[in-house]
């Protein structure tokens, strides 16, 4: 049986107790938390909690420093983590960062961005490039985001996306921040699978040197019959106003997905699933 992520030998080279609400990383932190395109100004993603954690583990990425509370570091009793399984789990994903800073559970409630305090996260550097629409891969099948506004919706498209095989989301200007909190929540984990390039315009798309397909309720062109080109750029809309004239305009096709029940749409994600789905399932 091979041996789960906690259980690695320890990266740790540098322990930190932190104490005081007006300390510096205490005070990054809190911005992390509470505005979602503060990682774009400090150059920096917060993770909060044991999945994302775990998740950033699996896919390789090097972390530099976990923040873990002085309970999930020591037990419940100050006690040695060894006592304590919840414990002895948290330290153990803190230990594969290279630097580990403990914080009382009183203070780590003042940066949290969850009601109930995930006691464990990660503090890694922004991804190179991933703002830069020069970094957009050609030629691998993508998810364009066309100023999609709701952070759960957006990241329940990247776990789709993450699962169905896409290489590349990119967002155009206007989409919820790929990288705030509750994008990153709603991903669970699935950003570290994709690459990731966001704040793109819509001349930039021809980059891609895919054809662009988009849903759409105006047309006769059912998904189950039309012919999808492989790869491709499915293009997923706006949730009142759906995909921009302008994006359009570069579509090679727009297909609808049936509806016999009556509904008037789906909701965005719910459509990015199906049609990543049914890319998917014709290529198997």
């Amino acid at each position: 049986m091979s041996e789960s992520i906690e259980q690695r030998p320890s990266r740790v080279r540098v322990t930190q107790l932190v104490t005081s609400r007006d300390n510096p990383l205490v005070q990054r932190l809190r911005r992390l938390g509470q505005d979602p395109v503060a990682y774009r100004k400090q150059g920096e993603v917060w993770l909060e909690g044991d999945h994302l954690c775990e998740a950033c583990l699996s896919r390789g990425v090097q972390v530099g420093l976990a923040v873990i509370t002085d309970t999930a570091w020591l037990g419940e009793h100050g006690q040695a983590s060894g006592d304590d399984e919840t414990a002895r789990r948290l330290s153990g994903l803190a230990r594969q960062a290279d630097k580990v800073v403990v914080v009382p559970e009183s203070l780590w409630k003042t940066f949290t961005g969850l009601e109930s305090p995930a006691k464990l996260g990660f503090l890694l550097a922004r991804p190179a490039g991933e703002q830069d629409a020069a970094r957009l891969l050609p030629g691998v099948r993508t998810v364009i985001l066309d100023r999609v506004q709701d952070a759960g919706n957006v990241g329940s498209i990247l776990r789709s996306a993450s699962a169905m095989g896409v290489a590349q989301v990119v967002a155009l200007k206007g989409t919820a921040a790929l990288w705030s909190p509750k994008v990153l929540r709603a991903g669970m984990g699935a950003h570290f699978a994709l690459h990731l390039v966001e704040q793109v315009a819509a001349t930039d798309l021809d980059a891609l040197a895919v054809p662009m397909v988009a849903t759409s309720s105006h047309t006769d062109q059912l998904l189950h019959r039309a012919a999808l080109p492989d790869p491709c750029a499915w293009v997923m809309g706006h949730e009142g106003q759906g995909v921009g004239e302008a994006i359009m305009a570069r579509c090679a096709m727009a297909v609808g997905i049936p509806q016999p029940g009556g509904e008037e749409s789906l909701n965005v994600a719910a459509a990015a699933a199906v049609c990543l789905y049914e890319s998917m399932r014709r290529r198997l």
